[in-house]
């Protein structure tokens, strides 16, 4: 999101505010609707920062802000979806890698952590499942209900939802392995994700087969018949990135590289993913930053995720 949009979009809603006492609701709305568009479709300038820190601090002042204006636009599709993947994103990067790091120094913060980003999660499945209810009424009690036709009607337009939907709802599941109400979603996540993955393969650059990477490991008993499913994954997100993104390596690496116990590739993907040039696409750096932190972190606890015999 562009920290220019959000300020213009802060000054417009001040004055919306200002003058809703004496304007029509609709005029309201239509105003409100106005800086709705500017915010969810103005701008790279997060994406593209070279200051993972900086972004950690000014993010969620625009995301309350999103959600001011989605109490008086509650179906608005552009702040539903900038929600959705905003929470999931930010949650990711700033709550739960933090709670990975600091678990073998203080478990109990890294819980407390862990607690949070579930909730963040969360917020986000809920903006995507709105967003999917305002394009197609009735979706959210058909896959309450577990309908084998909730998902019949959605479209390649509804991708994004699906998507970031999907990917929040699981990131949940992976945050809350005591809470088996939540683990009991796991067959709508599947629905939701496979729907994207038949309806827009190739979507933003490889994003639904990096998320099959990690999430190919369940529902197969064989570790080889997930280490294949997930080389699948990789080589496809691979190929629609153009190798330019460290997210597929990372996760092939944390996911399946520590289950199959093959140090070697293990380091080699993490060093792939550290080869990149993260100033070389800078619509992806803030991106491939992340995730190169992510890298580094890992390679320091090999020792820890590889007995000795597995350096052979």
């Amino acid at each position: 999101m562009h920290l220019n949009r959000v300020l213009v979009a802060r000054a417009l809603l001040i004055a919306v505010l200002a003058v809703s006492a004496v304007s029509g609701c609709s005029i309201q709305r239509f105003a409100v609707n106005k800086i709705g568009d500017a915010l969810a479709g103005g701008g790279t300038t997060y994406a593209m920062d070279d200051d993972p820190e900086f972004v950690r601090a000014a993010v969620p002042f625009s995301l309350k802000l999103i959600e001011s204006l989605l109490e008086s636009s509650p179906e608005h599709q552009g702040l539903l979806l900038t929600a959705a993947s905003g929470f999931t994103q930010y949650s990711y990067a700033f709550v739960q890698q933090d709670a990975d790091e600091l678990e073998d120094r203080d478990f109990q913060k890294a819980q407390e952590l862990r607690d949070r980003a579930r909730r963040l999660y969360l917020r986000a499945r809920d903006y995507g499942l709105r967003g999917l209810e305002a394009r197609h009424s009735g979706i959210g009690a058909a896959l309450n209900d577990r309908s084998a036709d909730a998902l019949a009607a959605t479209q390649p337009e509804d991708v994004p939802f699906l998507y970031w939907t999907a990917v929040a709802w699981a990131a949940a599941i992976g945050v809350s392995k005591d809470d088996p109400q939540l683990i009991g979603d796991l067959g709508i996540v599947d629905a939701l994700i496979n729907r994207a993955l038949h309806l827009d393969d190739a979507y933003d650059f490889g994003a639904i087969h990096a998320f099959f990477i990690t999430y190919s490991l369940a529902g197969l008993e064989s570790i080889d018949e997930q280490s294949t499913m997930a080389r699948r994954h990789l080589s496809r997100a691979i190929e629609l990135s153009d190798g330019n993104l460290a997210g597929p390596y990372v996760s092939f690496a944390e996911s399946v590289c520590v289950r199959i116990a093959n140090r070697q590739e293990f380091t080699e993907m993490l060093e792939r993913a550290l080869a990149i040039d993260a100033d070389g696409k800078r619509e992806w750096r803030l991106a491939n930053l992340i995730m190169q932190k992510r890298a580094r972190w890992l390679l320091a606890r090999r020792d820890e995720l590889f007995l000795p015999s597995e350096a052979l």
